[in-house]
């Protein structure tokens, strides 16, 4: 059955461009953080600070910990606090020193620095990057009501994440960069200076709606109406599912690359292909979002990855234009896996408020930053023993066996995973009438004498 079309609103409200310029801006400096994290520092702590690689494992899984309590915590507290100046901007105006100041002991640390200095570090660029990402995603899904202007401000700041992690791909090959170090501190030094007048923008020009009037219940309460939410439980599934879809050609496609194609001198330039789609395919998605809903542009642009991702295993030695091509197709549904599902996030939020909560965006996000973390690890997780049981040499020569494995985990396990993720969104009960109706719910719960 096609999904219900809600009738057109009374002239929507329409975000200004300046204002969804100010409001996308951090997105590319927090973005150009992340390959130096996931890429770089693990080198330049083994190597160039000489701790090793099971240190450095070690002491960075160890930071992660920090998440498990400080995400839900910062969640939560941004949805209760109140101040003159909102409830998200204190959080992101505190966020943004702290991750600083653990940025430079990180990526710029003195000479002689241990285990424990890197613990430190770590943990306060983690605290720090919680502080700004969580309050700045809810704000997000706060700047709008409607249902379709929730998908546009989401397509702007993913295409902000997108541009920083293009920036984080073409500026090191431009400026002759190739060693982990200078690498890493051109990457820290450009995400640094860009941050701070990107955030003071953000803080000064863009509004933060006033929250509603009823406060959130307490924790126990709020934990049961989340876990009651039967959409929430329904996107975040998905959410998990297709972020191990997508985390496990991540982590292998440098493998891919060198032992499939042995071209792995062709990774950047694949890499920025696929980028650059996505990029491309975020108006694309947008644009279908809004004719056919959230959850079915999503599911399709899931399916459309799947269709270009079957070609890998006709892959051989040398085929970099074939595998060109499967980047571009299945890099174009990227676009709609970064916008549409955080825009549906937004909608999730609106009934666990219709149904007696309180607007509380922190705390859904926070489930949500949680899930992708817990995606990504799982990734790694499943693709390195499995491909040690098989039998998978990183220095080459390996057999029929261990090239089955990487090539099914590259491409065959994760169709299986968005295929279960488009299973479980296909039928996906928020769509712009079911929206309509509740922010109508809303609007006359709020306008009734307390």
């Amino acid at each position: 059955m096609a999904p219900r079309r809600a009738p057109p609103a009374a002239n929507p409200a329409r975000t200004p461009r300046a204002m969804l310029l100010a409001y996308a801006a951090p997105a590319l400096p927090l973005s150009v953080m992340g390959l130096p994290l996931a890429v770089y520092l693990p080198d330049f702590w083994a190597g160039a600070m000489g701790l090793g690689l099971g240190v450095v494992g070690l002491v960075l899984a160890a930071g992660r910990l920090l998440d498990v309590i400080a995400d839900p915590l910062i969640g939560r507290l941004s949805d209760r606090s109140r101040s003159r100046f909102g409830r998200r901007k204190p959080f992101i105006a505190l966020g943004l020193p702290i991750a600083g100041l653990g940025g430079v002991a990180l990526f710029f640390p003195p000479a002689g620095a241990g285990a424990l200095h890197l613990l430190l570090a770590n943990a306060a660029l983690m605290l720090g990057w919680s502080l700004l990402s969580l309050p700045y995603q809810a704000w997000g899904a706060e700047l709008s009501t409607d249902y379709g202007e929730r998908t546009r401000i989401a397509s702007w700041r993913e295409s902000g994440t997108l541009l920083g992690v293009l920036a984080s791909l073409v500026l090191p090959a431009a400026l002759g960069r190739s060693a982990a170090g200078p690498t890493l501190h051109l990457l820290a030094g450009l995400s640094f200076a860009c941050a701070l007048p990107a955030v003071l923008l953000l803080l000064a020009t863009v509004r933060e709606p006033r929250p509603p009037r009823r406060q959130s219940a307490g924790l126990r309460a709020t934990l049961r109406l989340a876990a009651a939410n039967a959409p929430f439980r329904r996107l975040l599934a998905a959410w998990l599912v297709n972020g191990v879809a997508n985390g496990l050609p991540a982590v292998l496609f440098l493998l891919l690359c060198r032992h499939l194609l042995h071209a792995p001198e062709a990774a950047g330039r694949l890499l920025l292909a696929y980028f650059l789609a996505g990029l491309a395919g975020i108006p694309v998605w947008t644009w279908l979002a809004r004719r056919i809903g959230k959850h079915r542009a999503w599911a399709f642009a899931m399916l459309f990855s799947c269709a270009w991702f079957i070609a890998v295993p006709l892959l051989r030695a040398g085929d970099i234009g074939a595998f060109l091509a499967i980047c571009l197709g299945s890099g174009a549904g990227l676009g709609a896996d970064l916008a549409l599902p955080p825009a549906m996030q937004a909608d999730v939020v609106d009934l666990d408020e219709a149904r007696g909560g309180a607007a509380q965006a922190g705390l859904f996000f926070a489930a949500w930053t949680m899930a992708q973390k817990a995606g990504n690890a799982l990734a790694a997780g499943i693709a390195f023993p499995l491909l040690g049981l098989a039998g998978f040499r990183m220095a080459g020569g390996n057999g029929t066996t261990a090239m089955a494995m990487l090539i099914g985990l590259y491409c065959v396990l994760p169709v299986a995973l968005k295929l279960g993720a488009v299973a479980l969104i296909w039928h996906f009960p928020i769509d712009a009438a079911a929206q309509a109706a509740l922010r109508a719910s809303l609007a006359a719960r709020r306008s009734a004498p307390s």
